[in-house]
């Protein structure tokens, strides 16, 4: 799947996933993506400007992020043949992992939240990926003190 105008899916699913990662990826341009019915009965991805083009207003379908994912959907990305890029990263980040340390983030409930954020100060970086220094990024990202 490349990235054109239009992105068809055949699972709503999947095109509400790739739209919630555009919308991401292009939060800083402020380019907004959302899900149209497709012209096969499939579902497609598209920008806000090509969708008022074409005349076609957005789906109310797309969530504010991943906070409801449930077992049967990661299932059917994991199954996916040709996986969305991000959700192909994600997924190698977690497969690639040894299991006893899977186990062990479970059983200690180790707050992976935390060690992504701390990492995230670490690097420097604001939330738009911009620079913006230690101090601040520490700021930005951590909640409490150090």
């Amino acid at each position: 799947m490349k990235t054109t105008l239009l992105d068809s899916f055949d699972s709503k699913k999947k095109a509400i996933d790739h739209a919630l990662w555009l919308n991401f990826k292009y939060r800083i341009a402020n380019i907004k993506f959302g899900v149209i019915h497709g012209k096969k009965n499939d579902w497609a991805v598209c920008e806000e400007v090509t969708a008022k083009e074409i005349g076609i207003t957005f789906l109310d379908i797309l969530p504010k992020g991943h906070q409801k994912l449930m077992y049967a959907h990661i299932r059917h990305i994991k199954m996916d043949r040709d996986l969305l890029p991000h959700w192909e990263k994600i997924m190698g980040i977690i497969a690639t992992t040894d299991g006893e340390i899977l186990r062990y983030i479970l059983h200690s409930k180790i707050p992976l939240e935390k060690l992504i954020r701390f990492e995230l100060a670490d690097r420097g970086y604001d939330k738009n990926h911009r620079w913006c220094g230690f101090e601040k990024a520490y700021k930005i990202w951590i909640k409490e003190e150090i």
